[in-house]
């Protein structure tokens, strides 16, 4: 990762319009099945559940052998219909989904190349869908953004990779970050049943992401207390143990060095949320480290083609 021109600071908590919502659980309130009349001519199989560890925003305009990678799974994952993105970067009080038919494509960093502030990625999105997701939950409420978001970095730096044409509807949904771990979990089991329906859902985040402790002369390289944690996590996801995943992850120094705030780590646990933990294939598409506190494993649970 090239260095940018200043120094990072983490970005302010995006704090989107509603009240926090009053009870922490979540209820699915429509079955998959209701979802068929939305999308139109979905892939037969299941779609798979995607993480992806997104890194510097400079991905998005470098070719690496990270990026490579990103536009191998696209290639290897049967088209999907729509594209439900849950980045690291769109913080909010109560939840929220991207409700618009244009997306605009949010520059949520400071200084960087102007070559990468350029950069547009004019995927549109699919309000009829987000109407849908809307109403799959009652508890938590899922609200409809018609203009208020777009598509951030953690959805389009990935995106623009594994499908360059833009051609997929795309849609995010925020990460409420007044809510417990279980909670985003949990939300992911809510929205498993889009899978069914030609839905990829994704998720972009880092496992390891410490900012604070990034070290330039690091540069495709970790810290030990950051392998750790980031093995410790391997080893939980290979024995589907996600229950450790959404509850262990601070019991330890490596783990509170790893994970010093939520925002980068959340994405995983909706990921993990809508997977079927008896039938879905694991397999770890990329494994490596940035900046010694940066760890980039990306990971799909499901069947490629």
């Amino acid at each position: 990762m090239k260095k940018p021109l200043v120094s990072i600071s983490r970005r302010s908590l995006l704090l989107g319009a509603g009240s926090l919502l009053a009870a922490a659980g979540v209820s699915q309130l429509l079955p998959g099945e209701k979802t068929m009349s939305i999308l139109q001519n979905a892939p037969l199989e299941k779609m798979l559940v995607v993480f992806i560890g997104h890194g510097s925003p400079m991905n998005a305009i470098e070719d690496n052998e990270f990026t490579r990678r990103l536009a191998k799974i696209g290639q290897d994952i049967a088209k999907p219909q729509a594209i439900l993105c849950i980045s690291a970067h769109w913080l909010s009080a109560g939840t929220w989904v991207t409700a618009m038919d244009n997306p605009k494509t949010i520059h949520d960093f400071y200084g960087f190349p102007q070559e990468l502030f350029d950069v547009n990625y004019p995927a549109p999105g699919k309000p009829q869908l987000a109407g849908l997701i809307a109403k799959m939950s009652q508890k938590p409420k899922i609200q409809m953004d018609s203009g208020g978001w777009g598509l951030d970095h953690g959805s389009w730096a990935i995106l623009r990779k594994m499908y360059p044409d833009a051609d997929v509807p795309v849609l995010q949904l925020s990460i409420d970050m007044s809510e417990p771990p279980e909670f985003h979990f949990e939300l992911g089991k809510v929205l498993r049943s889009l899978r069914n329906q030609g839905v990829l859902i994704v998720g972009s985040g880092n496992i390891v992401h410490n900012l604070r402790r990034m070290d330039w002369h690091k540069a495709q390289q970790g810290f030990d207390w950051a392998i750790e944690f980031d093995e410790w996590a391997k080893e939980k996801l290979l024995a589907r143990d996600f229950q450790a995943l959404t509850k262990d992850f601070h019991k330890t120094t490596a783990g509170n060095w790893s994970i010093p705030t939520l925002d980068h780590y959340l994405p995983l646990l909706y990921v993990l949320g809508a997977v079927d933990a008896e039938k879905d294939a694991l397999n770890f598409d990329f494994e490596g480290y940035d900046m010694g506190s940066i760890s980039m494993r990306c990971l799909t649970f499901g069947a490629k083609t």
